[in-house]
Protein backbone atom coordinates (compact mmCIF):
# COMPACT_ATOMS: atom_id res chain seq x y z
CA UNK A 1 0.00 0.00 0.00
CA UNK A 2 1.12 3.43 -0.88
CA UNK A 3 1.28 5.98 1.78
CA UNK A 4 -0.71 9.08 0.85
CA UNK A 5 0.97 12.28 1.73
CA UNK A 6 -1.31 14.74 3.44
CA UNK A 7 -0.55 18.32 3.03
CA UNK A 8 0.10 20.21 6.18
CA UNK A 9 -2.33 23.08 6.61
CA UNK A 10 -0.88 26.32 5.44
CA UNK A 11 -1.01 28.81 8.34
CA UNK A 12 -1.02 31.71 5.85
CA UNK A 13 -4.11 30.26 4.20
CA UNK A 14 -5.94 30.15 7.54
CA UNK A 15 -5.10 33.80 8.14
CA UNK A 16 -6.30 34.72 4.66
CA UNK A 17 -9.60 32.89 5.22
CA UNK A 18 -10.00 34.62 8.59
CA UNK A 19 -9.34 38.02 6.99
CA UNK A 20 -11.84 37.39 4.19
CA UNK A 21 -14.39 36.19 6.73
CA UNK A 22 -13.82 39.27 8.85
CA UNK A 23 -14.20 41.54 5.85
CA UNK A 24 -17.45 39.76 4.92
CA UNK A 25 -18.81 40.25 8.46
CA UNK A 26 -17.85 43.93 8.50
CA UNK A 27 -19.42 44.41 5.05
CA UNK A 28 -22.62 42.70 6.24
CA UNK A 29 -22.78 44.92 9.34
CA UNK A 30 -22.24 48.03 7.21
CA UNK A 31 -24.96 46.91 4.76
CA UNK A 32 -27.44 46.25 7.58
CA UNK A 33 -26.68 49.62 9.21
CA UNK A 34 -27.00 51.38 5.86
CA UNK A 35 -30.39 49.76 5.24
CA UNK A 36 -31.57 50.70 8.73
CA UNK A 37 -30.39 54.28 8.19
CA UNK A 38 -32.21 54.40 4.85
CA UNK A 39 -35.38 53.08 6.46
CA UNK A 40 -35.08 55.69 9.21
CA UNK A 41 -34.54 58.44 6.64
CA UNK A 42 -37.53 57.23 4.61
CA UNK A 43 -39.63 57.20 7.77
CA UNK A 44 -38.41 60.67 8.73
CA UNK A 45 -39.20 62.07 5.26
CA UNK A 46 -42.64 60.48 5.35
CA UNK A 47 -43.33 61.89 8.82
CA UNK A 48 -42.14 65.36 7.81
CA UNK A 49 -44.24 65.38 4.63
CA UNK A 50 -47.31 64.07 6.44
CA UNK A 51 -46.85 66.71 9.12
CA UNK A 52 -46.70 69.42 6.46
CA UNK A 53 -49.92 68.18 4.87
CA UNK A 54 -51.65 68.07 8.25
CA UNK A 55 -50.42 71.56 9.06
CA UNK A 56 -51.72 72.93 5.74
CA UNK A 57 -55.02 71.14 6.35
CA UNK A 58 -55.30 72.65 9.82
CA UNK A 59 -54.50 76.14 8.53
CA UNK A 60 -57.06 75.89 5.71
CA UNK A 61 -59.72 74.53 8.05
CA UNK A 62 -59.09 77.23 10.66
CA UNK A 63 -59.25 79.95 8.02
CA UNK A 64 -62.51 78.58 6.63
CA UNK A 65 -64.02 78.20 10.11
CA UNK A 66 -63.26 81.87 10.81
CA UNK A 67 -65.04 82.86 7.58
CA UNK A 68 -67.99 80.64 8.44
CA UNK A 69 -68.28 82.35 11.83
CA UNK A 70 -68.25 85.72 10.08
CA UNK A 71 -70.99 84.50 7.74
CA UNK A 72 -73.10 83.26 10.65
CA UNK A 73 -72.75 86.67 12.33
CA UNK A 74 -73.89 88.40 9.13
CA UNK A 75 -70.51 89.92 8.26
CA UNK A 76 -70.17 88.03 4.96
CA UNK A 77 -72.99 87.91 2.40
CA UNK A 78 -74.33 84.60 1.12
CA UNK A 79 -72.88 84.89 -2.42
CA UNK A 80 -69.41 85.68 -1.06
CA UNK A 81 -69.65 82.76 1.39
CA UNK A 82 -70.58 80.42 -1.46
CA UNK A 83 -67.50 81.60 -3.38
CA UNK A 84 -65.33 81.17 -0.29
CA UNK A 85 -66.75 77.68 0.20
CA UNK A 86 -65.98 76.73 -3.42
CA UNK A 87 -62.43 78.01 -3.02
CA UNK A 88 -62.06 76.16 0.29
CA UNK A 89 -63.30 72.86 -1.19
CA UNK A 90 -60.84 73.24 -4.10
CA UNK A 91 -57.98 73.80 -1.64
CA UNK A 92 -59.09 70.79 0.37
CA UNK A 93 -59.15 68.65 -2.79
CA UNK A 94 -55.56 69.76 -3.51
CA UNK A 95 -54.53 68.81 0.00
CA UNK A 96 -56.25 65.44 -0.42
CA UNK A 97 -54.22 64.64 -3.55
CA UNK A 98 -50.98 65.31 -1.66
CA UNK A 99 -51.54 62.16 0.41
CA UNK A 100 -51.17 60.16 -2.81
CA UNK A 101 -47.63 61.48 -3.29
CA UNK A 102 -46.45 60.02 0.00
CA UNK A 103 -44.56 56.75 0.11
CA UNK A 104 -45.08 55.50 3.66
CA UNK A 105 -43.01 52.80 5.31
CA UNK A 106 -45.15 49.67 5.66
CA UNK A 107 -46.10 50.21 9.35
CA UNK A 108 -47.59 53.63 8.46
CA UNK A 109 -49.82 52.61 5.55
CA UNK A 110 -52.94 52.23 7.72
CA UNK A 111 -52.46 55.60 9.39
CA UNK A 112 -52.01 57.31 6.02
CA UNK A 113 -55.24 55.72 4.76
CA UNK A 114 -57.07 56.98 7.84
CA UNK A 115 -55.68 60.53 7.47
CA UNK A 116 -56.80 60.50 3.84
CA UNK A 117 -60.26 59.18 4.80
CA UNK A 118 -60.52 61.91 7.42
CA UNK A 119 -59.82 64.58 4.82
CA UNK A 120 -62.24 63.02 2.31
CA UNK A 121 -64.96 62.99 4.95
CA UNK A 122 -64.20 66.59 5.87
CA UNK A 123 -64.62 67.58 2.21
CA UNK A 124 -68.00 65.83 2.15
CA UNK A 125 -68.90 67.78 5.30
CA UNK A 126 -67.88 71.02 3.61
CA UNK A 127 -70.06 70.19 0.59
CA UNK A 128 -73.04 69.69 2.90
CA UNK A 129 -72.17 72.98 4.58
CA UNK A 130 -72.21 74.71 1.19
CA UNK A 131 -75.63 73.22 0.54
CA UNK A 132 -76.78 74.60 3.90
CA UNK A 133 -75.50 78.06 2.92
CA UNK A 134 -77.36 77.78 -0.42
CA UNK A 135 -80.65 76.47 0.91
CA UNK A 136 -80.79 77.25 4.62
CA UNK A 137 -81.94 73.63 5.15
CA UNK A 138 -80.89 72.72 8.67
CA UNK A 139 -80.88 68.99 7.83
CA UNK A 140 -77.87 69.59 5.54
CA UNK A 141 -76.16 71.47 8.38
CA UNK A 142 -76.83 68.52 10.68
CA UNK A 143 -75.42 66.12 8.06
CA UNK A 144 -72.36 68.37 7.72
CA UNK A 145 -71.85 68.28 11.48
CA UNK A 146 -72.23 64.48 11.51
CA UNK A 147 -69.64 64.10 8.73
CA UNK A 148 -67.31 66.48 10.53
CA UNK A 149 -67.56 64.31 13.65
CA UNK A 150 -66.75 61.22 11.56
CA UNK A 151 -63.78 63.06 10.06
CA UNK A 152 -62.55 63.91 13.54
CA UNK A 153 -62.89 60.27 14.63
CA UNK A 154 -60.93 59.09 11.57
CA UNK A 155 -58.23 61.59 12.40
CA UNK A 156 -58.03 60.43 16.02
CA UNK A 157 -57.75 56.82 14.79
CA UNK A 158 -55.09 57.90 12.28
CA UNK A 159 -53.06 59.59 15.02
CA UNK A 160 -53.28 56.52 17.23
CA UNK A 161 -52.31 54.25 14.33
CA UNK A 162 -49.41 56.56 13.48
CA UNK A 163 -48.17 56.62 17.07
CA UNK A 164 -48.50 52.83 17.34
CA UNK A 165 -46.48 52.39 14.15
CA UNK A 166 -43.90 54.87 15.40
CA UNK A 167 -43.40 52.97 18.65
CA UNK A 168 -43.62 49.58 16.96
CA UNK A 169 -46.83 48.56 18.73
CA UNK A 170 -49.49 46.53 17.03
CA UNK A 171 -52.80 48.21 16.32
Amino acid sequence: MKKVKTKAPNPKRKVQIAIVGGIAIVAAVIAVNYNLDQANLKGQRFGDNLSLIQSDLNNETSSFDAKLTMYEKGHIPKDQMLNLTDSHIAKMQNILTRYDTLNPPEPFVASLQLFRLSTQTQIESDKMLKEWVQTGDNSTRAKSDQLLQESFQYEMNALQSYNNAKTGSSQ
